[in-house]
Parts: C-alpha cells; structure tokens; sequence
C-alpha cells in the first residue's frame, strides 16, 4: 500500500472526527504506518455536515490532504451530498443506511455498504454515541486497512471507563462488516 485514502462525512455530534483520530492513532502508534489526519466543519458546527480525512501509507505522506478517496463513510445525507465528489472508480462507499440514500451517479465499480450504524449503537449497544466505533469495525471488516486487534487496543486505552460498550459497538460493528461483504 503506498497510498491509500479514507473520507469519513457526517453531521457535527456524530464523532466523525473522533473517529478520524482513533483510526489514526491506531494506524500509527500500533500499526506502524505513516498517517496524516484532518478535518473540517460546516459554519454550523453541531449538526451542519463535517468531514475527516485520513491518508495512510507504508512511505513518508508527500501531500496530507485526500484528492480521490479509496474509501467514504457517510454518516448523513448532507454529508454524502457533500462529499461524495472524487470517490474512486472501484472504490468503497459505506452509508449509515437509515441516515443516507445514495443519490446520483457513481463512479464505476464502487462497492456500496449500506449498514444500520446508528440502529446499532441505540438498540444493541444502548447508546447512539457509539455509532462511530460501529463504524470503525465496519471499516475494519470491509477493508481490512486496521486490524481489529490494533483498534481493540487503541479503543481500551483511549477510553478506559467506556471500554466494555464501546469495544462491544466495535464487535458489532465487525459482524455487521463482515455480514455486509458476504452479501456482495
């Protein structure tokens, strides 16, 4: 891998840059790779849509922002309107499918995941803040970019007093991954 891109969209309250930050954290400090994290914000703030990008690679990152994503999560519908733009031919595309519909043209060959990220947090985890780390293992599962042992151990020791629901939402998150690839 000399270059691979994710763009993560949602609304501001999502966790979408937290998410950013923790797959990062994992990608450096237990994987070894190199990683260049950023976002940006809506003039909203809370609820207008946001995005966070994460460029990782085996080399030194050239150039830190993501020109062409190998990979979107969209955590809502004014999101992926907004950032859809430069998804890769054959690229991956993963929506929260209570949250988003795709609307308009995609690139050829993309992978659409549509996976009930939210529904998963509130009903099985008790706590909608979690779909974030739903996610994490959706991505996981889907792309195998992080190995779920990395995020296991980034996750217990970036919220200790939060492990137990939030490593649930992560085996959650692999299973419905996982479920979602075999269906393709």
């Amino acid at each position: 891998m000399s270059r691979y891109e994710i763009r993560i969209g949602g609304f501001g309250g999502q966790g979408v840059v937290t998410m950013a930050v923790v797959l990062g954290e994992t990608l450096s400090l237990i994987e070894k790779k190199f990683v260049v994290q950023t976002q940006s914000y809506g003039p909203e703030a809370r609820g207008g849509a946001s995005k966070s990008e994460i460029v990782v690679g085996d080399v030194e990152i050239d150039y830190p922002k993501v020109m062409a994503p190998d990979v979107f999560i969209a955590l809502s519908r004014a999101a992926y309107l907004a950032y859809i733009t430069g998804l890769k031919e054959n690229g991956i595309l993963i929506i929260d499918e209570d949250l988003v519909e795709i609307e308009g043209d995609l690139p050829d060959g993309v992978n659409v995941y549509k996976i009930p990220a939210t529904r998963i947090a509130e009903q099985e985890v008790g706590n909608k803040q979690a779909t974030n780390v739903v996610m994490l293992g959706v991505l996981c599962a889907i792309t195998k970019i992080v190995t779920n042992e990395g995020l296991r151990q980034r996750i217990e020791e970036r919220w200790p007093r939060f492990k137990e629901s939030n490593l649930k939402a992560l085996e959650l998150g692999l299973k419905a991954g996982e479920a979602a690839l075999a269906s393709q």
